[in-house]
């Protein structure tokens, strides 16, 4: 027997299961920002050098640039994209990778050297190229405030120094970077250069006010958890200087010990980062900077944690070779896909206050690209963010949902999880929906209210694949790609297939 299973189908598996309804509420919709797609990149591993940077590959530019990789992320829409880290930048020293002689350097977060052949007039101009906004986080471990400030003149003054810097660099008009965030993590004992939490709220407040004399209308972060004993602190020290606080999310923890968890364990925490979400609302409106005045940047996400083993116990060392484990393909399953998608639906589902979220990282490792010597494979993960990138309207429509449960263990969830989208004349409406049982189609009841024909078919998109294991490989590009599809209509009802996401169409004319 399967251990993951419809606890409707046990009690009663003689009668039809519970019914999973989705209903349209009366409340305005909600425009969505669409950062909520963005992307991550940091200096690890093969991200960067031999990912989206490769100046000996036959697929690269004239400025070493693999045009692969950018033609794939441009058809994702990335809209943002978050660099160099990480807990890479808390050793990271900004003026290193300027200019014309750089000089490599021992990076000290993951014990290898980096050539700083890629630096700033590099990301930016990647960015530039791939069509997305440049977002730079700051090195607020070794780095200091003042630091923070003058790569915040480097990028957009065109006098003093800095400015000058840049332009003696080749790049006169100034990058107009929009986004920076103040650290990384600093809250955790893995970071090099952590702060306690007296500590932090004061240093943020100090480097938002250096940053913000050099441009006035920057948006800042600052690293934060969905934890009060760290957040609070935070808000009451610098609150007035942030426009968004930045908090992560890996679910599958896989830091020393590369056992990638179960399709059944995966969806068991498919709830997670709703729960992340409400628990940080919470905070900023106890703390005073509720609706909207502050607002959530989930600015590194993904299922599976990276593999670095022993990453932390500096007396033990890491073992190198082992990364190369966060690039096997095969773990990348529908499991992969479906949380991603629920992921997703949270923060849209929340979207008046999460207004950013990076995919952590876009390349290698756990990336939603595979990027390889002769060519780019499109992981499970990509046709995610693809979907959501190029087939949903552009405002949240408000919902209430009745769904039979899953339970795996001591865990439940439901076994659906929708969203409802709908343009600004309310003419065209766009389910996405996702059924995490890994065998069962389930009938779900859909509200075509909205239609003034009777409907008996919507087209629409799934991402399946055969299996809930199965994925995408090099020579096997293919397995798990997004498929049209009719669906058809009986009572109202549509049937969702097993392991799916499945994006649903209706128009009203």
């Amino acid at each position: 027997m399967k251990k993951f299973f419809s606890i409707w189908a046990v009690l009663f598996p003689l009668i039809l299961p519970a019914q999973n309804v989705v209903r349209m509420l009366p409340e305005d919709s909600i425009r969505y920002n669409r950062m909520i797609f963005g992307g991550f990149i940091e200096h690890f591993d093969t991200q960067v050098y031999g990912g989206i940077y490769d100046p000996g590959s036959r697929f690269s530019d004239e400025d070493g640039f693999r045009t692969d990789v950018i033609d794939a992320i441009r058809e994702l829409k990335t809209p943002i994209v978050r660099w160099p880290g990480g807990c890479f930048v808390s050793t990271y020293h900004w003026m290193d990778g300027v200019g014309k002689d750089r000089v490599p350097v021992y990076d000290k977060t993951w014990q290898v050297e980096d050539s700083n052949a890629f630096g700033t007039d590099e990301y930016i101009k990647w960015c530039r190229k791939v069509g997305c906004e440049p977002y730079i986080c700051t090195n607020a471990g070794t780095g200091t405030p003042e630091e923070m400030s003058d790569w915040v003149e480097y990028c957009n003054l065109t006098v003093g120094k800095f400015g000058r810097m840049r332009a003696e660099n080749g790049h006169p008009e100034p990058y107009n970077v929009k986004y920076w965030s103040i650290g990384n993590e600093n809250w955790g004992a893995h970071e090099l250069g952590a702060r306690t939490i007296s500590e932090w709220g004061p240093l943020v407040r100090e480097s938002a006010k250096l940053m913000r004399s050099v441009t006035k209308d920057i948006r800042l972060f600052a690293a934060a958890q969905s934890n009060k004993d760290w957040t609070m602190p935070l808000l009451k020290a610098a609150g007035q200087h942030l426009e968004y606080v930045s908090i992560h999310g890996y679910w599958d923890p896989l830091f020393h010990y590369n056992n990638p968890a179960s399709f059944e364990k995966c969806m068991s925490k498919t709830d997670a980062p709703e729960q992340d979400i409400r628990r940080t609302i919470e905070i900023l409106e106890e703390a005073g900077f509720g609706g909207g005045r502050i607002k959530i940047a989930y600015d590194e996400w993904n299922l599976r944690n990276w593999h670095h083993p022993w990453h932390g116990d500096l007396r033990r060392g890491f073992v190198l070779e082992d990364r190369r484990k966060n690039d096997i393909n095969s773990t990348y399953t529908m499991a992969d896909a479906l949380f991603s998608a629920c992921f997703l639906n949270a923060c849209l589902r929340h979207s008046d206050i999460v207004e950013i979220a990076c995919f952590s990282p876009i390349v290698n490792t756990r990336g939603a690209l595979f990027v390889h010597e002769g060519g780019v494979l499109k992981r499970t993960t990509y046709y995610v963010l693809h979907m959501y990138a190029n087939l949903l309207e552009d405002h949240v429509a408000p919902v209430s949902t009745a769904f039979e449960s899953l339970v795996f263990e001591d865990q439940s969830t439901g076994v659906l999880d929708v969203i409802l989208t709908a343009n600004a004349g309310k003419d065209r409406f766009v389910y996405a929906i996702v059924n995490k049982d890994s065998s069962r189609t389930v009938p779900l009841e859909l509200d075509l209210s909205m239609s003034a024909r009777k409907v008996r078919t919507l087209e629409g998109a799934v991402l399946s694949g055969y299996s809930a294991d199965d994925y995408n490989d090099v020579g096997a590009e293919n397995r798990v790609v997004p498929e049209k599809y009719m669906f058809r209509v009986r009572d109202g009802r549509v049937d969702i297939p097993p392991h799916s996401l499945c994006f649903i169409t209706v128009e009203t004319r």
